[in-house]
């Protein structure tokens, strides 16, 4: 399960929590323009925006968790497993496997609004990447500094919805997960209100009283519910190191700790988070194992050339002892 969450300050940032029992050996990756991306009933791609995300690379292929380009476009893939549906292909189409979506949408499309032009004529395909990578029932968010959608293909077809919290986990469907918001409109920052009975002089015990009732435990809804009330109410400077670590306290309020999601003979974490300067293109990440915040600069590389570049995560921890 996994957490995505948009943010803007002065510049604009994109991210997720990847909640998962294993790694894939995922690495930072970036993809200059002249890359060619060979897509499977869609032609090739010869020149495109330069991309930077997480991604597993297989067959020197970037099957993305999550990228933004060059541009300012943000998308990230998140497990959608009781809803998801991919059809056969069809004819007139952009007949498109779900792990081709991302880099499909990122090479070329600029915002949100030129990506929910180009989802009109998408067919999510019954198209696996090979024998041993079976499809991921996914659905994804894409964000700009303007705007955050929400793309679900389940069996009424591939559905585009507008997202005013700029979040996104898992199932339900999103309408519902929204809908569900209603339930919490109510919870307050500020110290509560006595509406129970008047008559009563009730006094608070403690402060964050107002928010009592948000949900905590760590199935998707209730990360929704978390994840939506946290990032709306989320106060930060407009400097980058502010702004940066203001995106990971927002995900951190929703991170899978190893111990209390047990599933078989294992139990799921946050394998990482990622928090990318969009408007910069500085993609920063943080692992389970270490909390210390590392980056890399897309606009460091040479964003002309036609070879994938990746950086393997640093995943141990360093502690500095001061005295």
């Amino acid at each position: 399960m996994c957490t995505a969450i948009a943010y803007t300050t002065k510049d604009f940032y994109f991210g997720r929590n990847l909640d998962l029992e294993y790694s894939y050996q995922e690495e930072v990756t970036v993809v200059p323009r002249n890359f060619p991306f060979f897509f499977r009933r869609a032609g090739e791609c010869k020149s495109h925006y330069a991309l930077i995300g997480m991604a597993y690379v297989q067959e020197n292929y970037p099957l993305f968790y999550d990228a933004v380009n060059e541009k300012g476009l943000g998308m990230a893939g998140l497990n959608f497993p009781q809803s998801a549906v991919y059809f056969p292909e069809k004819e007139g189409k952009t007949n498109l496997s779900p792990f081709e979506l991302i880099p499909y949408i990122l090479a070329k499309c600029a915002n949100v609004s030129e990506a929910k032009e180009l989802l009109k004529n998408v067919n999510l395909a019954d198209i696996p990447f090979n024998k041993e990578l079976p499809l991921t029932p996914l659905h994804w968010m894409i964000s700009d500094r303007s705007a955050s959608v929400v793309v679900e293909s389940t069996e009424d077809g591939l559905k585009v919805y507008d997202d005013p919290v700029e979040v996104m986990t898992n199932d339900p469907p999103f309408p519902m997960q929204m809908n569900r918001l209603t339930d919490y409109m109510a919870l307050s920052i500020e110290p509560p209100q006595n509406n129970f009975a008047k008559e009563i002089a009730f006094k608070p015990y403690s402060r964050g009283m107002g928010a009592m009732g948000l949900p905590g435990d760590l199935s998707s809804a209730s990360r929704f519910v978390k994840a939506a009330f946290t990032r709306c109410n989320s106060v930060s400077g407009d400097g980058e190191e502010e702004s940066v670590s203001q995106f990971f306290h927002i995900l951190d309020s929703v991170e899978q700790q190893r111990g209390c999601v047990k599933l078989g003979e294992h139990y799921e974490i946050t394998v990482y988070a990622s928090c990318c300067n969009a408007d910069r293109g500085i993609y920063y990440y943080k692992t389970y194992d270490n909390s210390r915040i590392h980056g890399v600069d897309l606009r460091r590389e040479n964003l002309d050339g036609n070879a994938l570049v990746r950086y393997p995560l640093i995943e141990h921890e360093e502690i500095p002892i001061q005295n």
